[in-house]
């Protein structure tokens, strides 16, 4: 800002006049409006103070006329940020599947339910930060998170195409409970070693249809503990994913379960080595009982189709369970009733645990296990990591290192 002649105080974006009159000394301020005829509107002001903070404001909103003058409110920009994601697919990914699409059309509605009263273009921050607080008065907490980070995307996805200039979400968050604010429940090698045997007798009773049902489960509940894959991804396996050496992850369920769809991000598509018992187990599987199915799968339904991850849970991974006796009593509105220690999912954390005790490095794991950044890796597995660092470091305390190098008698000893 400098002083110009006839008292004009300016910038490149606006400037502001001093004018004396019959009210006495005011502060004009000539701004850039798109809306008005002239390209610039005019405010007037008693204090000098009063104008440059208006002055302040106005230019941090040059440039923010919508590109697109379809998309003018909220409603709009929220619709348009939906086709993208179904059509297009944001920032240069994939389109989202039926599924996702079907959550953020869930999250969008409670978007528009909002009461806005301003443009796109209008919106400021303390803006945000009032639908923020209309999200925790009206929602669970991890619906506001939600609705907040898809609402952020769409302010990112029109930043990119020019209908806004500014990320006035920026920063407006909802601390969303995590899965992982509970210590995670990893089995041990001695449990696994049971949960197999489970498979491998169940596999080898005489009852012919208990056997044939675990032909099937064995060898998934081999593949999912030797490769860590979420159970949305080891259910969907394609043959031509195996090979001599391990399988090449690049599908996965979807999470609604009615699509075999890409794995959620890049990250998910990565190459697992596999011990020799699995793969013998998984190539005697496809070669004498997989049924030609049109998608590829190493274990399909009767039907040529997929398993459901629930019916996996229900009829393979908690009867295994059963049999290895990883059960446990819980009460449940007042009564006691027995379900298995663990879930299909915490044979990934085992996975994980065997990677982190066999001093795989932080990178590795985080690509075995499919994870988009590392800080995901280390809030799941950095405690694990830390005790593996402290189990293999020599502990030596100050008070030792005292005793080590003194030259009299410690002041703890007896007289």
């Amino acid at each position: 800002m400098k002083l110009r002649e006839k008292g004009c105080y300016s910038n490149s974006m606006s400037d502001i006049r001093k004018r004396v009159g019959k009210k006495g000394t005011t502060y004009q301020v000539r701004y850039p409006d798109a809306a008005a005829k002239s390209g610039h509107s005019y405010r007037t002001f008693r204090t000098y103070k009063e104008a440059i903070a208006f002055r302040e404001d106005a230019s941090a909103r040059v440039g923010t006329v919508s590109a697109d003058p379809d998309v003018r409110t909220v409603p709009q920009g929220i619709q348009k940020w939906l086709d993208i994601c179904e059509k297009e697919g944001r920032d240069g990914r994939d389109p989202v599947t039926h599924y996702t699409l079907k959550n953020y059309r869930y999250r969008a509605d409670i978007v528009t339910n909002y009461p806005w009263t301003k443009e796109l273009t209008e919106l400021t921050k303390p803006d945000i930060i009032e639908f923020r607080s209309w999200l925790l008065q009206n929602h669970s907490r991890d619906v506001a998170h939600k609705v907040l980070s898809s609402f952020h995307s769409m302010v990112l996805e029109l930043m990119s195409r020019g209908v806004i200039s500014k990320d006035f979400a920026s920063g407006v968050t909802v601390a969303s409970s995590s899965r992982y604010d509970e210590p995670i429940s990893i089995p041990t090698e001695k449990e696994i070693h049971a949960l197999l045997g489970a498979a491998d007798k169940l596999a080898n009773l005489r009852n012919a249809q208990v056997q044939r049902t675990w032909e099937k489960y064995r060898p998934m509940l081999y593949l999912a503990v030797d490769s860590g894959m979420r159970p949305q991804e080891h259910i969907v396996v394609a043959r031509s994913a195996i090979t001599d050496r391990g399988v090449q992850i690049d599908r996965a369920l979807d999470g609604g379960g009615t699509e075999i769809t890409v794995t959620k991000t890049r990250a998910g598509r990565r190459f697992i080595d596999l011990n020799d018992t699995t793969l013998d187990m998984l190539d005697h599987y496809a070669q004498n009982h997989t049924i030609d199915n049109r998608h590829d799968l190493v274990f399909p339904t009767s039907n040529g189709r997929w398993q459901t991850v629930r019916n996996w849970r229900r009829r393979a991974f908690n009867r295994a369970c059963e049999e290895a006796g990883l059960m446990e009593v819980v009460n449940r509105q007042g009564k006691n009733i027995e379900r298995p220690m663990y879930r299909p999912y915490d044979l990934r954390h085992f996975y994980a645990s065997m990677l982190i005790d066999q001093k795989v490095n932080l990178k590795r794991i985080q690509t075995l296990m499919g994870h988009r950044n590392i800080q995901t890796t280390l809030n799941t597995y950095g405690h694990l990591i830390e005790r593996a660092e402290s189990a293999k470091e020599e502990r030596n305390s100050v008070l030792s290192f005292i005793e080590e190098n003194s030259c009299g008698k410690s002041v703890a000893s007896p007289l």
